[in-house]
């Protein structure tokens, strides 16, 4: 399979995701499969809970303007994405999380937001960062392990103070950065795990073993940890882009972005031809705050072509330690 053919997997599955999981969000397990309980039959995309029938949502929304920050100004300027963050979010987008909204209204620069956030909450690991990662990580995958996972912990930190949420984003860069060189990433977590931060690796070694399942998660996977830890149990215990995210959404919880992840990873696996035509037909995402424009397949192609030739500029600066 061809490099392009991960990358574009990789982004419009992340996408297909999204737009499938956002109308059983917060609903219980099963929930998917009862509405459509044979695989292939078709008509998932049906929309429902305030999206039409292929929306995306805020997962995918800022995914995308990631990638045009990235695009636009030749490699990772972090002001510029926050400026796109906050110019999104003043827009009234249909759905924002109550983190990131918090961090980009807070009035505060956009190199303390997330850490002033922190400091006073003292709770800051959600999937916010996971959940809009699948851009960053094919745009920096050519450029190595330690510069995409130092990007991931970065741009994370845009929008969260707790570095939970950052090593989980750079888990999520480095597995598919290894799925795009052909790889199996499930063979590589442990060692993937041995350049997560010292103080988290634990908690991430236990999500993402062998063994686990989703229901031993003791927090709702709206946090980061069991979040990328279902998405990868999606991964292990499927044999198929269809499968996989039809096991992410019957977890029940936080479907889109569980779901989001879940496509990210599998259509880096997979490739863009396992992913559903019925399935990205009708997707499209909205741009709140910019002139009304819509994505859809084909945009988000281009987006990946674009993306998958790599970094202009390899990131420096803060928030680039390693362990």
């Amino acid at each position: 399979m061809k490099r392009i053919q991960r990358v574009a997997g990789a982004v419009v599955g992340s996408a297909v995701g999204d737009a499938l999981g956002g109308p059983f969000e917060f609903g219980p397990p099963g929930a998917f499969s009862a509405r459509f309980p044979e695989p292939g039959a078709g008509g998932e995309m049906s929309g429902g809970g305030g999206w039409d029938p292929g929306e995306a949502t805020d997962d995918t929304q800022m995914a995308v303007l990631v990638a045009e920050s990235l695009l636009e100004r030749g490699g990772l300027d972090l002001p510029d994405v926050f400026a796109r963050f906050q110019r999104w979010a003043a827009a009234d987008p249909k759905d924002i999380g109550l983190q990131t909204e918090d961090v980009l209204t807070n009035g505060m620069p956009w190199d303390l937001a997330a850490a002033i956030h922190f400091q006073v909450n003292r709770r800051a690991a959600g999937n916010g960062s996971l959940m809009r990662a699948s851009t960053s990580a094919v745009h920096f995958a050519p450029a190595g392990r330690e510069a995409t996972m130092d990007a991931a912990r970065r741009i994370a930190a845009l929008t969260h103070g707790d570095r939970a949420a950052w090593e989980g984003t750079a888990v999520f860069h480095e597995l598919v950065r290894v799925a795009l060189e052909n790889t199996d990433p499930l063979a590589a977590l442990p060692d993937i795990l041995a350049h997560v931060h010292p103080d988290h690796r634990g908690r991430y070694a236990t999500v993402l073993a062998p063994g686990w399942h989703p229901d031993q998660a003791a927090e709702f996977n709206g946090a980061v940890w069991p979040c990328l830890g279902s998405a990868v149990w999606a991964l292990r215990t499927t044999s198929g882009f269809e499968d996989a995210i039809r096991a992410a959404i019957d977890l029940g919880g936080d479907t889109d972005t569980v779901a989001a992840v879940t496509g990210g990873l599998a259509g880096a696996y997979y490739g863009l031809d396992a992913i559903p035509a019925r399935w990205t037909r009708p997707l499209h995402v909205p741009l709140p705050g910019f002139g009304g424009r819509v994505l859809r397949l084909a945009d988000l192609l281009g987006l990946a072509d674009r993306l998958g030739a790599g970094p202009a500029v390899v990131p420096s600066g803060p928030c680039a330690d390693t362990p």
